[in-house]
């Protein structure tokens, strides 16, 4: 039952981002995540998409806010703002690729060894390592093979770890005989 809510999901998701970027490509512009918000929950009230109360609205808005992050990298990359090889215009999403939900703070919750998902349930993950601190958002990820992974995202403190054995970079050049890197 978990594996057909997840696909319900994954299939909200894919119809949520699609929908929003053949609007977005009909006017000839990026729209903005309030406007696509507010254009997602008119479409929840219509029949042709009454479906879509089924499930979380939180990871059918990451959707939105996705897409918005990729227009304003497309856009960035045209004017050549962004660092970096060159974006790509958004494209549409398919069934047959990866597919994937995010849940952020308020649709998830971990106790003990499960984590439970808006409209999910409780999931009880094989877990490959202990997380470190609390998780802000978690990401469901369906892969081709029908494996389903669990993503956290985690913020924790770097170490800083000093050098065993630090070694001495040495430039050779005409002007000058010799550049140390210390």
């Amino acid at each position: 039952q978990q594996q057909k809510r997840l696909a319900q999901l994954f299939g909200c998701v894919r119809v949520v981002w699609n929908d929003a970027l053949a609007l977005c490509k009909a006017s000839g512009k990026a729209i903005s995540f309030n406007q696509l918000s507010a254009l997602l929950t008119q479409s929840k009230k219509t029949e042709e998409r009454a479906w879509l109360k089924d499930v979380s609205s939180v990871p059918l808005q990451q959707s939105l806010r996705y897409l918005d992050v990729a227009y304003r990298n497309f856009f960035n990359a045209l004017k050549g703002k962004r660092k970096g090889k060159k974006v790509g215009s958004p494209q549409f999403k398919k069934r047959s690729n990866n597919q994937s939900a995010e849940f952020t703070k308020a649709a998830f919750s971990l106790s003990g060894d499960s984590v439970y998902l808006a409209k999910i349930g409780n999931i009880k993950p094989v877990w490959s390592r202990e997380l470190p601190s609390e998780p802000s958002s978690v990401t469901v990820i369906k892969d081709c093979a029908n494996r389903y992974f669990l993503s956290f995202v985690v913020d924790i403190e770097p170490e800083q770890i000093e050098p065993i054995n630090p070694s001495v970079g040495i430039d050779l050049g005409i002007k000058t005989l010799a550049v140390l890197s210390t």
